[in-house]
């Protein structure tokens, strides 16, 4: 009784909106898994997961990933709302992501991967976080132009810095019921977080 209690104290509320829109031209289906590739992936999966609420699980395998130094992340989102899961393998990883969808215990589950997963992991992964109330977010992370088969949609993130402003690029390459997209620049605002700006 008194875990099932706690359970819900700490289960983030189920959201309004069956979508995440952090700027126009950005929508992320909740209850879903996305994958964010580039080489500001990290900042995109942060950047993303500020937009929510409620705790953030970032899970890395001990053996190919690293995870992001609180230090460096405080403009964009509060350090404290991080659980950091360190497993041993890949494949590990990839439980540990099915398990916390499963559970909706958390808003967020960001997975740090080596190589994209196979379509079945995938399928996995979009199974367990529809069957949690609270829609979480799922975000594979993946190096290169990712290419994780059965995703929601791929985002690939890069530094496109100008001398007067840091900018990120962010452009969509597969995004279901989007459409074509031209690429977009993310700019820090006054409150830290990016607000898109559409490239010809």
């Amino acid at each position: 009784m008194l875990k099932d209690r706690m359970t819900a104290a700490f289960r983030p509320q189920r959201p309004e909106s069956d979508h995440l829109t952090p700027c126009p031209g950005v929508m992320l289906r909740l209850g879903r898994v996305h994958e964010l590739c580039g080489p500001a992936r990290w900042r995109a999966a942060l950047w993303l997961a500020a937009q929510t609420r409620g705790p953030v699980l970032w899970v890395a395998p001990i053996r190919t990933g690293m995870v992001p130094h609180t230090c460096g992340m405080t403009d964009l989102i509060d350090p404290a709302r991080l659980i950091i899961a360190r497993p041993e393998r890949a494949d590990d990883a990839l439980w540990c992501m099915e398990e916390a969808l499963r559970a909706g215990a958390v808003a967020v589950v960001v997975a740090d991967l080596p190589v994209p997963p196979a379509l079945t992991p995938v399928r996995r992964l979009h199974l367990a976080a529809e069957t949690a109330g609270t829609r979480p977010l799922g975000l594979i992370l993946t190096p290169g132009d990712g290419g994780a088969a059965g995703v929601e949609s791929r985002w690939h993130m890069a530094p496109a810095h100008s001398p007067d402003a840091a900018c990120w690029a962010l452009r969509a390459i597969r995004a279901r019921g989007i459409g074509a997209l031209p690429a977009l620049t993310l700019t820090t605002g006054p409150d830290g977080r990016g607000h898109g700006v559409a490239v010809s």
